[in-house]
């Protein structure tokens, strides 16, 4: 199995536990929470079900009859409510024979369907026989991350403070996904498994699309834009997938993708027209949750709540080339595959890689254990006495120094000229302005193909290369 090892470490230490365990694996769609767990278990459990995306009360209770009666216990009576079924669970559990009995409900928020009960009878389940034993491993599993949260996690009822330990599934790093590319020999290199990132992200499923034998474009062009549609239609039902209403979210996610930078929560309410505070409050809470948005302080946003930032990958490509794409051409990316508007994409995408692997930069920079805000940063015309400013990456450490990083995507090492060197020292001048910072401030050049040293390179005080985003940091 690749990675995962802090995550395969908790499952392993609860199976080990004197007591019961209730132990929360969650994440978002095609994550690979099912995967983790039935490896870790060898597929082995005393009691496995899996929800039903569709299915309604009927439905979800006869598939769990129907796991019941698959594990021997033949004169289980049709279930007709949730405490009859976890009632028969309990007694199926106590006539078998495992010194640890590991029960598995996979997608479960999928069985708590319209007044069906299902959570107050899971909760009498886990309160009133399986925490009183010493034998019981209880593993939750769902891609709806924000209903495990808020109705496990955070629970005020029944389940409150009952889990033991909380697993989040985070997307696979460029170190784990180039381990995953060598795992089935697609001979790519790191340049290319950071260009596969840009567009799927550490997301282990989309990784599992991939075919040997082909190239990156070619690689694109058969999951974008030929005749498979699966990635096409991936954006509708991950969205689906994790939220009951997602209406809101994709709306918000849309009006995110358009700027770089991101906004404030009055800023998308907005751009977005009228919408309940108190409904895009809890929008951009779960959006965070699962890992679609990041949400920070900036220096100069620091009384205004925070600025959220769309830094999903695969959503960043589906805005930028395949929602309005209608082509009927199979081979659209290798035949664009150096145009200008791709080329744009690889250098903004860049960043977003960048964002995803601060700990490997900040392990570069030798500063691994300071406390940072690491935002973008972008200033009015009136700051700067002419266009406004950006700044890629700023990371403002607790130690009192700033570091401004220019983030560059190219084949080769990255050559400045004059130009680009005024254009950083006009960009560092007007965030000091803007900001009225009293910290230090340094230059740092992110380059996925490293620095050539120059004339004006002199003015970069720390270089962090596309290797250096491939190292592995410890939990």
């Amino acid at each position: 199995m690749i990675g995962r090892i802090e995550e395969t470490r908790q499952l392993r230490r609860a199976y080990e536990s004197e007591n019961s365990e209730f132990v929360a694996v969650y994440g978002r769609r095609r994550i690979g929470k099912t995967y983790l767990v039935n490896e870790v278990f060898h597929n082995t459990f005393a009691f496995h079900a899996v929800g039903m995306e569709k299915g309604n009360k009927r439905e979800q209770l006869d598939a769990f009859r129907e796991e019941l009666k698959g594990l021997g216990w033949e004169n289980c009576p049709r279930l007709t409510s949730w405490i009859i079924a976890f009632s028969e669970l309990s007694r199926m559990l106590e006539k078998r024979h495992e010194s640890r009995k590991v029960v598995f409900l996979d997608e479960l928020p999928w069985f708590d369907t319209p007044c069906s009960g299902f959570l107050s009878a899971f909760e009498h389940f886990w309160n009133g026989w399986a925490c009183r034993r010493k034998d019981v491993l209880l593993v939750i599993c769902g891609s709806a991350t924000t209903w495990i949260v808020n109705k496990v996690l955070h629970s005020r009822g029944g389940l409150h403070n009952r889990v033991t330990r909380q697993i989040p599934l985070k997307p696979f790093t460029l170190r784990e996904c180039e381990e995953y590319a060598a795992y089935k020999k697609l001979g790519f290199t790191r340049a290319q498994v950071i260009e596969c990132y840009m567009a799927l992200g550490g997301v282990a499923y989309y990784w599992s699309l991939l075919q040997d034998g082909m190239s990156v474009a070619q690689n694109f062009d058969r999951l974008f834009f030929g005749e498979q549609d699966e990635m096409r239609l991936e954006f509708d039902r991950v969205f689906a997938s994790l939220f009951k209403t997602p209406t809101l979210h994709t709306a918000v996610v849309r009006t995110l993708g358009r700027k770089k930078c991101g906004m404030t929560r009055g800023d998308i309410l907005r751009s977005m027209g009228v919408v309940s505070s108190r409904d895009m409050t809890e929008c951009l809470a779960e959006l965070v949750q699962c890992g679609f948005l990041r949400h920070y302080h900036a220096i100069d946003k620091a009384k205004s709540g925070g600025v959220y930032q769309l830094v999903d990958p695969y959503c960043l490509f589906y805005f930028e080339f395949i929602e309005s794409w209608r082509g009927n051409d199979a081979h659209h990316w290798s035949r664009n595959y150096n145009s200008p508007r791709v080329n744009s994409w690889r250098g903004r995408a860049f960043e977003r890689v960048c964002f995803w692997h601060v700990s490997q930069i900040k392990a570069r920079l030798g500063i691994a254990g300071i406390e940072a805000d690491v935002y973008s940063w972008r200033g009015k015309a009136a700051d700067v006495k002419s266009d406004a400013a950006q700044i890629d990456m700023l990371i403002d450490r607790a130690d009192g120094i700033i570091d401004v990083c220019e983030i560059k995507y190219s084949a080769i090492a990255y050559e400045m000229d004059k130009e680009e060197y005024t254009k950083i020292v006009h960009r560092v001048e007007a965030f000091r302005r803007a900001s009225h910072t009293r910290k230090a401030i340094r230059c740092v050049l992110v380059s996925a193909s490293g620095l050539k040293r120059g004339k004006y390179s002199g003015n970069i005080m720390a270089v962090v290369s596309g290797d250096d985003l491939f190292v592995e940091i410890p939990e």
